[in-house]
């Protein structure tokens, strides 16, 4: 079978049509965060249901200002790379790569591995596990999720669809039987507005807050593909904006049918929301099945990132100051298949040494820095390329991008003096690779 045209700038075939790009955004999102977060969320606003929801929307609707921008972006600039290709055109090469070094070695990696590593856990619920059979199975779900995209982009965005169709779905019916048997829905009506909004309040919503957008993390993914897609103007904006606007809807769905099942106090004090909540309505035996699902979840977003992420690594080759051999197109199955093998290597030593919690903890924060600067590049763009082809413009500019940058901004700013010692290590190890930059910069004689 011949593989579709690609973009000669790029070497890789474009595949992706509307769906894919969508189900990418879904799927990528959608792995444990819905499951276990909002019970925490439910206790850190003092078990107030308007509070505790309104933090979800609110890290949806700031996702959805991040999509906005974004799909502009990639509109104008449908590059593989994506959010990397932005920096290194307007903040230059260094800001750019210092992305790319955080992305291999922590947050896409440290990613990857804590969904596999979760999901053996889960599977443990299902078929009982040994320790060591945990350590493979762990592995085994990294190494798959490598190798069906390594085969080719078409193989990992069947795949994709499908995980994140089954998961979604699972999502939407469980709401609806939540719903419709539960009761905690009448304790929830006493408890829908604060009685008072004070400093205590505002405070534990703005610690909730951090945890929401644990969950949301990962809807900039996409735009690493873009070099991918089909007549990317026009079917990349829509894919970001959709595929994010529809996480918002199944996030607040999720968490109403939590609170129908157990009711805010109760929802509030679990760890599993999830789980207790398919349990108590009905019955222990279910347990079985809402492990599957996660299982299902994880291993979906595992394979979102996988099929996205190492387009940033690929493109970072191919400026020269990353390993060479990543830059390399399969001759046969047209993927950066030496890109997604190394990553997916990386994730699964990183699996087997179970240092990684800590690592990607100290790093995912500093990823907003990223994001705001990937933001800001409108800006830079909008000035430095007036002509360059727009077909969707971002709604609300330049206040749309603004809001985000600053609520960026705060995010990173709260976290390092809420958690200095974890913020200053983070930015640590973000800035380890400046002297690997300068020592690839200096193979090259630049």
């Amino acid at each position: 079978m011949s593989r579709p045209v690609g973009d000669p700038s790029s070497g890789l075939a474009r595949s992706l049509g509307l769906r894919d790009l969508i189900l990418i955004v879904i799927g990528s999102v959608i792995g444990s965060g819905i499951f276990i977060v909002p019970g925490t969320v439910l206790s850190q606003t003092g078990y107030q249901v308007g509070p505790a929801l309104l933090v979800w929307l609110a890290g949806g609707v700031l996702s959805l200002l991040g999509a906005l921008t974004y799909a502009e972006l990639g509109g104008m600039v449908p590059e593989a790379g994506g959010l990397y290709v932005y920096l290194r055109d307007t903040f230059g090469r260094l800001p750019a790569f210092l992305y790319g070094w955080s992305m291999f070695f922590a947050i896409s990696s440290g990613s990857v591995a804590t969904l596999a590593v979760a999901a053996a856990g889960y599977l443990n619920q299902i078929v009982p596990l040994t320790p060591v059979m945990g350590k493979v199975a762990s592995v085994a779900m990294v190494a798959i999720v490598g190798y069906v995209n390594a085969r080719g982009t078409r193989h990992g965005a069947m795949v994709q669809n499908w995980a994140t169709a089954i998961k979604v779905v699972a999502i939407l019916v469980m709401a609806a039987v939540l719903v419709s048997a539960g009761t905690g829905l009448r304790e929830a009506d006493r408890a829908i507005l604060p009685g008072s909004l004070n400093a205590a309040l505002l405070s534990g919503m703005g610690v909730a807050m951090i945890g929401v957008l644990w969950a949301y993390e990962g809807w900039q993914y996409v735009t690493f593909s873009a070099g991918e897609a089909l007549d990317p103007q026009r079917t990349f904006p829509r894919g970001i904006v959709l595929g994010t606007t529809a996480l918002i809807a199944v996030y607040l769905l999720a968490n109403v049918a939590y609170l129908a099942a157990l009711g805010p106090e109760v929802a509030g004090r679990s760890n599993a929301v999830a789980a207790d909540s398919v349990r108590a309505v009905m019955g222990p035996g279910a347990g079985t099945l809402i492990a599957g699902a996660i299982v299902i979840s994880m291993f979906g977003a595992a394979n979102g990132i996988t099929l996205t992420a190492p387009r940033v690594y690929y493109a970072m080759a191919r400026d020269g100051v990353f390993f060479k051999r990543l830059s390399e197109v399969h001759p046969r199955f047209g993927t950066p298949a030496i890109a997604v093998m190394a990553s997916s290597v990386w994730a699964a030593l990183l699996a087997l040494s179970g240092t990684f919690e800590q690592l990607l903890t100290y790093v995912v924060f500093a990823g907003w820095i990223f994001y705001a600067l990937g933001a800001m590049s409108l800006f830079v763009y909008r000035r430095t390329r007036p002509d360059g082809p727009r077909p969707f413009k971002v709604p609300g500019y330049p206040w749309t991008p603004m809001l985000f940058v600053l609520s960026a901004a705060a995010i990173v700013v709260n976290t390092l003096f809420a958690r200095p010692v974890q913020g200053l290590l983070g930015l640590g190890i973000v800035l380890l690779g400046a002297p690997a930059y300068y020592l690839w910069n200096r193979k090259r004689g630049v």
